[in-house]
C-alpha cells in the first residue's frame, strides 16, 4: 500500500475481512447475506481506490455499515418486511454502543440524502466513530479548517432537518 493508492487486494482482505464480516453478521443476522455484503464492501473500496487516501479500519467499518443498512432497506423494498422488526432484532443482540452507532448512521443517511458524500463520511468518522477533527481531516485528506467548516455547515443543516421532524 503506497502513496499512489496501489492497494494490494489480498493484503487488505487478510487484514480487514474478519472485522468486516463480524460487522456484517451483526447487522444482517444472516450468514449468506453477511458474506455477500462483505464482498460488496471490498468491491466498493477497490472501485474507489483512486479517491481513497488511505485504507484503514474505520473506512472498512463505515463502508460495511452503509452496505448492510442499504441491503436491509433494499430487502424491505423487495419483500416488504417490517424495518422496525429488523431493528428490534438487531437491538436485542447489540450492545448499547452498537445500537447507538447504527441509529446514528441511519439518521445521518437521512440527513445526507441531498448532501455531498464526503459530508456524510466526515460526520460518521467524527461523530459516530469518535475520531478527532485532526484524525478526520487526515483520514479523508482535507485540511483541518476545511473539516471544521464542513462540520459547522452540517450542524446548521442538521438543525434545520431535525427541526422539521
Amino acid at each position: 500500500m503506497g502513496a499512489q493508492n496501489d492497494y494490494d487486494f489480498s493484503e487488505l482482505y487478510q487484514k480487514y475481512a474478519p472485522m468486516v464480516l463480524r460487522r456484517c453478521r451483526a447487522i444482517l443476522k444472516d450468514e449468506e447475506k453477511a458474506l455477500d455484503a462483505m464482498q460488496d464492501v471490498f468491491l466498493r473500496v477497490m472501485e474507489n481506490k483512486k479517491k481513497i487516501k488511505s485504507a484503514c479500519a474505520s473506512l472498512f467499518y463505515v463502508t460495511a455499515t452503509h452496505v448492510c443498512l442499504n441491503k436491509i432497506k433494499a430487502d424491505k423494498v423487495r419483500s416488504g418486511p417490517d424495518f422496525e422488526t429488523i431493528a428490534q432484532t438487531m437491538a436485542d443482540d447489540f450492545s448499547e454502543r452498537d445500537i447507538q452507532k447504527v441509529e446514528a448512521t441511519a439518521i445521518l443517511e437521512e440527513i445526507f440524502k441531498s448532501r455531498d458524500k464526503k459530508d456524510a463520511l466526515i460526520a460518521t468518522l467524527h461523530f459516530v466513530d469518535g475520531l478527532t477533527l485532526e484524525e478526520t481531516a487526515e483520514e479523508i485528506g482535507m485540511s483541518l479548517s476545511g473539516v471544521r467548516k464542513r462540520i459547522r455547515e452540517l450542524q446548521k443543516h442538521s438543525r434545520k432537518f431535525i427541526g422539521s421532524l
